[in-house]
């Protein structure tokens, strides 16, 4: 816990230093006083939208493979020690093999992570610069043809660009937010303006907190939305690689470990990209994946065979 909040902390440092560095080089070369303040011209509040907005959401995808790597202590598997891996590590390992080589991409890093949890997730800023990383648990509870999939279906987020699209994506909602909850502060702030300069400062970075937090809840649907699309795109990726019946059957097997009630859970920051997803009500705006339901009778109604 401690090293995440570290490494939490560091990323944030370092976003806000690099903006920062970002920002001052720019008003240097361009003499555009660019801030995200009450007085800030709606040019300069643009500007300083789009770098933050982009910028943390492209540190956070530079950074994904390597703080994945310490968050789950992941172990690689390599050709160096693939000699001495289970059956379902080196499957693991000859799966993504396999696939990066058909499709003519730099092999991916594989992993293994202990946790009872049925799980994989498949991250990298690049596709020839990714990493495909799997629990112990699932290789432990999940057959050949099953762990076959789930590394299929990892590959398929790689080779379809999902860590790019939702970064890109990502950072179009944080510039969003960031713009409209400054610029509606400043609208609002102006109209209570006081005469005490103070006050109205207070005002207007109340106002922006108040509306960064309801915007970024309205932002993070749409961010959801598109992810659980990008999962039915991944299905059919992987079913198109090992085929249909392996991916119905290995979704199914999830199905039977949801209802074991076998906790799958996993670190928010990576949640996007795992492959499990249960939930109903409103929660389903929220959630990252499809309720397993819908993924097996899409996959059920599509052509592939």
């Amino acid at each position: 816990m401690i090293r995440r909040i570290f490494l939490f902390i560091l990323t944030n440092i370092a976003i806000i230093v690099m903006g920062t560095i970002i920002l001052g080089l720019l008003q240097t070369v361009f003499g555009i006083d660019i801030i995200g303040t009450l007085h800030s011209s709606w040019l300069s509040l643009a500007i300083f939208a789009l770098i933050y907005g982009f910028f943390g959401s492209f540190i956070s995808l530079w950074t994904s493979k390597w703080m994945a790597k310490r968050f789950y202590h992941i172990e690689l598997i390599t050709l160096d020690n693939l000699g001495s891996a289970t059956p379902g590590q080196k499957l693991v390992y000859q799966t993504v093999e396999h696939i990066a080589q058909k499709n003519s991409i730099t092999m991916p890093e594989v992993g293994i992570y202990e946790s009872p949890e049925v799980n994989a997730f498949a991250t990298g800023a690049t596709r020839n610069s990714s990493l495909v990383a799997v629990s112990s648990g699932l290789v432990a509870q999940m057959s050949a043809d099953e762990v076959e999939w789930v590394v299929a279906h990892e590959m398929a987020h790689i080779l379809n660009g999902d860590m790019v699209t939702m970064t890109l994506l990502q950072g179009v909602i944080n510039a969003f937010v960031i713009f409209l909850s400054r610029a509606l502060a400043q609208v609002i702030s102006m109209a209570m303006r006081r005469d005490d300069a103070s006050s109205n400062w207070f005002v207007y970075f109340g106002i922006v907190i108040v509306l960064e937090i309801l915007l970024g809840i309205l932002g993070s649907l749409i961010v959801m939305g598109y992810s659980r699309r990008r999962e039915f795109a991944a299905d059919a990726g992987s079913a198109s690689y090992v085929g249909k019946s392996k991916m119905v059957n290995a979704l199914r097997a999830l199905q039977r470990i949801h209802e074991q009630n076998i906790a799958i859970k996993g670190d928010p920051k990576l949640a996007t990209l795992k492959i499990d997803g249960k939930s109903s009500g409103f929660l389903h705006l929220f959630a990252s994946h499809p309720p397993l339901e819908e993924r097996i009778q899409n996959l059920i109604n599509s052509p592939i065979l």
